[in-house]
């Protein structure tokens, strides 16, 4: 079975009663991490969630199959949830599908793979199987699922209210979802008891905008602007934003230039195709500038070499915790310094 973000929330309740592994990728890592927890929900009985990185089931491919085929301490549900990079996770889903006996669900987010990918191939003709793709959502998407997110949290949103949630998400649909959810909290809204939803009240429970988030640091680093890195990365602790966070924010503006630099071509016309793109409302006004300062360091063989560091850089956070603010300053000091130098 296969999906896309645009389908994905019509087959997910389906693929959830009749699928057993689940492979989210695509560039946009929020879009599939934030359809793996909608699984998740829709589950009759999740039970405990069992970790595991693609890295570990390279090296040992026989233990997601023991794992996933294994009872709980208690006899209790489990699910397995896989954060993995390309086909890394290939041969243990092999085995896992060769292997007899029910297993629990299992969930692979995969960066840095597509639907084309080994992995993908392997499951996607499979009725047990759900293979989902999901590309760099624009501001237009992002506002109408967090109108359906109101909806279903018991808020009326007009258009203005839910567009500013998106973009001060950045365009992830999981900080949006956490909007949504303090919005909800703060007005006491429920299906049951449906509340409206003003800007005074998005306001009131210290929404993030873009000055106070990510993107001042991401436009600083992908643009070369080395002297102000230091200052954002000071902001970055004083605010306690996730490392994480900021480095999926940089992931999904990389995958945006690479969609752009791909429509634009070696001799392209950068202010034709960013102009284009604004009027499809594929990209926002106020970003205009900062993209086009962008593509001027980050296209052809640099942006390849600037998506693998960031893959990499993301792999480090996530297996290093504790180091990640520390791990994610150098990588970002980088990056910017490269951009620069171009």
């Amino acid at each position: 079975m296969k999906a896309t973000q645009r389908d994905f929330a019509a087959a997910a309740r389906r693929a959830a009663q009749q699928c057993r592994v689940f492979f989210f990728c695509g560039p946009d890592e929020a879009g599939a991490s934030a359809a793996a927890d909608r699984i998740v929900e829709l589950l009759d009985d999740p039970g405990e969630r069992i970790e595991m990185s693609g890295a570990s089931l390279r090296k040992d491919p026989v233990l997601l199959g023991d794992e996933a085929r294994s009872a709980s301490l208690f006899g209790d549900a489990r699910h397995i949830y896989v954060r993995a990079s390309g086909d890394e996770a290939l041969d243990a889903i092999g085995n896992l599908l060769l292997g007899t006996g029910e297993a629990c669900p299992v969930l692979i987010v995969a960066t840095s793979a597509t639907d084309k990918s080994r992995t993908a191939k392997l499951l996607e003709k499979r009725d047990d199987a759900l293979v989902a793709m999901f590309w760099p959502p624009d501001l237009a998407s992002v506002t109408a699922s967090v109108r359906g997110m109101a909806d279903a949290a018991g808020l009326r949103l007009n258009g203005d209210i839910a567009e500013r949630i998106a973009r001060a998400a950045g365009l992830d649909v999981r900080l949006a979802q956490s909007e949504v959810d303090k919005l909800a909290l703060y007005l006491d809204a429920s299906p049951a008891s449906p509340k409206t939803a003003d800007a005074s009240a998005l306001d009131a429970i210290g929404a993030s905008t873009e000055e106070d988030g990510f993107m001042p640091l991401v436009n600083a680093v992908l643009a070369g602007e080395t002297r102000k890195i230091p200052a954002e990365l000071h902001r970055l602790r004083e605010l306690s934003l996730n490392p994480v966070g900021v480095l999926l924010a940089i992931e999904r503006r990389a995958a945006q230039l690479a969609q752009i630099a791909a429509k634009i071509g070696p001799r392209g016309n950068v202010a034709a195709a960013l102009d284009a793109e604004k009027r499809a409302r594929r990209i926002f006004w106020k970003d205009e500038r900062d993209l086009a300062a962008q593509l001027k360091h980050w296209r052809g063989r640099e942006l390849d070499r600037l998506v693998a560091k960031l893959v990499a850089l993301h792999r480090a956070l996530l297996a290093n915790s504790q180091s990640a603010e520390l791990l994610l300053s150098q990588g970002l000091a980088e990056i910017a310094r490269r951009a620069a130098r171009r």
